[in-house]
């Protein structure tokens, strides 16, 4: 099917939320399972533990004796009352990642406390348009303390003045409640969004939404769902690719298969490129990534480099390419911004 869908459903009691473009599954968000570790965005006031001065953080206490792990400890006082966000998701066994730098984020507006400014995404060119969206934002944070800044995201676009100002002051009204909440025992504020919120916050709007009791069944998501969930990954011609992940890292292993000419080695590493950060949002993969390629001259590593760059600057989420190692593997660093699937669907 041509176009895009967005189909809402519920499965084994999850909410899950995904977004199909021309038949091919591009993102999927699906909610926490009740035992998972607090989601990226949930904010708690913490109360200061134990330094760890070796490792340049700290541990702090969260509600039902869970324990966090916040880089930085300048300022820390031991058992003082704080305020944390959760960075992203923590690994199994490991203490939650913590920030201190607060954002409220919805849809059209992010409040940003300690940063103050205001700010308009640089994708939305239209001098008029930004004109009309800075007198929207001034006048919504018209008295807000000083301390407070103001993004305003690319989905602002065409949205109406009521919708945008309303948005606004939600996250604004937000923020000052939270920061206003200082005092007492360790306890969460704000919950992190679930699938269908993020959703609604993140995706672009599709040509077909669908969130009736068919909606999966009508898109075939469940089998869209089933294909993301096997080891191998057909790269077209032939080639494929196997991403496994393990404890330490996730391995990708390329393979030509039955190609045998000159550039085949080239051409499987390139569709690789363009279909990883696909293939490792949908997996909720992330941390150490090793790519094992298929053979290809070294004088080749800029343009499948080149093409790589350009897929995870589309794809948004913060990825650092450290580069070759001595025996021809590629290393990659994603952040944890997602439940590995397989543990989502537990």
């Amino acid at each position: 099917m041509k176009g895009s869908v967005i189909a809402l459903g519920v499965w084994e009691e999850q909410r899950i939320a995904a977004r199909i473009v021309d038949g091919k599954l591009e993102d999927l968000l699906i909610d926490l399972p009740e035992d998972a570790a607090p989601a990226p965005g949930a904010i708690f006031r913490a109360r200061g533990g134990r330094l760890l001065k070796g490792m340049g953080g700290a541990l702090l206490d969260l509600p039902e004796g869970e324990t966090a792990y916040l880089r930085g400890s300048k300022g820390l006082k031991p058992n003082a009352p704080m305020l944390v966000q959760v960075s992203h998701y923590a690994e199994d066994g490991k203490a939650v990642p913590v920030t201190t730098r607060l954002l409220f984020k919805s849809k059209f507006a992010i409040v940003t406390p300690d940063a103050p400014g205001l700010n308009i995404s640089r994708s939305i060119e239209d001098e008029d348009e930004r004109l009309r969206l800075h007198d929207l934002a001034t006048a919504a944070m018209e008295d807000a303390p000083e301390a407070l800044g103001l993004i305003l995201r690319s989905a602002c676009e065409g949205a109406s003045d009521e919708t945008v100002s309303e948005d606004i002051l939600a996250m604004r009204e937000l923020a000052e409640a939270v920061l206003a909440d200082t005092t007492g025992e360790p306890e969460l504020l704000v919950d992190g969004p679930d699938a269908w919120d993020l959703a609604w916050r993140d995706w672009p709007q599709a040509e077909v939404f669908d969130d009736g009791p068919d909606a999966f069944e009508n898109h075939g998501v469940l089998e869209l769902i089933d294909k993301v969930l096997d080891i191998r990954v057909g790269l077209g011609g032939g080639a494929f690719a196997f991403i496994e992940p393990t404890r330490a890292l996730v391995a990708v292993d390329v393979n030509t298969g039955g190609d045998f000419s000159q550039a085949a080695g080239l051409k499987a590493n390139i569709a690789l490129a363009r279909d990883l950060p696909r293939q490792l949002r949908l997996r909720g993969l992330a941390g150490q990534i090793t790519l094992d390629l298929a053979p290809m001259p070294k004088k080749e590593r800029r343009v499948f480099e080149s093409v790589l760059r350009a897929a995870l600057k589309e794809d948004g989420t913060e990825t650092v390419m450290a580069g070759w190692t001595p025996l021809g593997l590629y290393e990659l660093q994603r952040k944890r911004e997602r439940l590995p699937l397989i543990a989502a669907l537990a």
